[in-house]
């Protein structure tokens, strides 16, 4: 039997997301720590295992699950076009692919979700993950049991995937404090505004803004983090009670969703092209804000490869026999109003 992230972890009396960080180079691991779980993990055989050869079934015998949370969101609509046009090409393989969407990112329906795609047959997972752990844990559980799982737009450290595809969302945070430091020459208030605070693609994208903002922007004061919950009246509220209390704000980045709302505050104050806005996603929301100037710039992570590309992976991993990347990071690309 394999040995699992969970074995080394327990026996290293660690957690399955320093070992995960470990054994896939992530580092922020002291180096003691780190050698010590690098020799469990050669003592248990779990580098054995990274040289077993891909399953090989046929086509007519694949059946891929797909969970895409948060479905309502402008970018995870993209996402879902990415994904029905996977299905459409593997389906004329004769390859069964079952898609669920879910509004929410509440672990309690994401786990049902699962179970559902298991008593349908699937037998390969791709998944927009809740940032939970019984969830994560539920997934290590059948990824030792030997589901293939690759998951998209975010990732979940120690779930047990073979894959993760989306943006390199510490880049992506750290790309948006560069462009933000630019655009603010003189330094000035920045506010930080995030969909979910446990959501880990949206924490990374606000840790590494943060992370750089304190190594290289020192004329930047960052404000307290806030959330919206993907909802764009909330983002609205927030930026009015902020330039209430901060009329001298300068920035605003936006992490995740929520970016209608904020320009939306910003006209009704009469700040457009004052306040400097920076966002995530070129959906059709976010174009015409660019396009209007009420956005300054977007950083785009081709959401509609996050989709398609996570089941093309599993197909040619199980068929063709194919070795899968850890990491298939999509495109990152900067848009301003001139691009368009």
């Amino acid at each position: 039997m394999a040995v699992t992230i969970q074995q080394i972890a327990q026996a290293a009396g660690v957690s399955r997301g320093t070992v995960d960080r470990v054994l896939h180079n992530r580092g922020r691991v002291k180096p003691e720590l780190e050698k010590k779980i690098r020799n469990i993990a050669t003592e248990l055989g779990y580098f054995e295992k990274k040289h077993r050869a891909a399953p090989r079934i046929k086509p007519q015998s694949l059946c891929i699950g797909v969970i895409i949370t948060t479905i309502e969101t402008p970018t995870m609509q993209i996402v879902a076009e990415g994904a029905r046009a996977a299905q459409e090409k593997l389906c004329a393989l004769g390859t069964t692919v079952h898609i669920r969407t879910l509004e929410r990112i509440e672990p309690k329906e994401q786990i049902a979700c699962i179970d559902e795609l298991l008593a349908l047959g699937i037998n390969a997972l791709a998944i927009s993950p809740s940032s939970d752990q019984g969830v994560c844990d539920y997934l290590a559980s059948l990824a030792d049991g030997g589901l293939p799982i690759v998951t998209f737009n975010g990732d979940l450290p120690g779930c047990g995937r073979l894959c993760y595809v989306g943006m390199d969302n510490e880049r992506g945070g750290r790309v948006a404090a560069g462009l933000m430091n630019l655009m603010l020459p003189n330094g000035g208030k920045v506010l930080p505004i995030t969909a979910h605070l446990t959501h880990y693609a949206h924490k990374q994208r606000y840790t590494s803004f943060n992370t750089e903002i304190e190594e290289n922007c020192p004329n930047l004061q960052l404000l307290p983090l806030q959330s919206c919950f993907n909802r764009d009246d909330y983002a609205y509220e927030i930026i009015l009670h902020t330039v209430e209390e901060h009329p001298d704000l300068r920035g605003v980045y936006v992490a995740a969703n929520g970016t209608r709302g904020v320009c939306d505050a910003i006209a009704h104050l009469g700040l457009t092209g004052r306040l400097r806005v920076i966002g995530f996603d070129l959906n059709e929301e976010n174009r015409e804000d660019l396009q209007r100037g009420r956005i300054d710039a977007i950083i785009e992570q081709d959401p509609f490869a996050q989709g398609y590309r996570p089941l093309l992976l599993l197909y040619d991993h199980m068929v063709n026999g194919l070795p899968i990347p850890e990491y298939a990071y999509t495109d990152l690309a900067i848009q301003i109003r001139q691009m368009l």
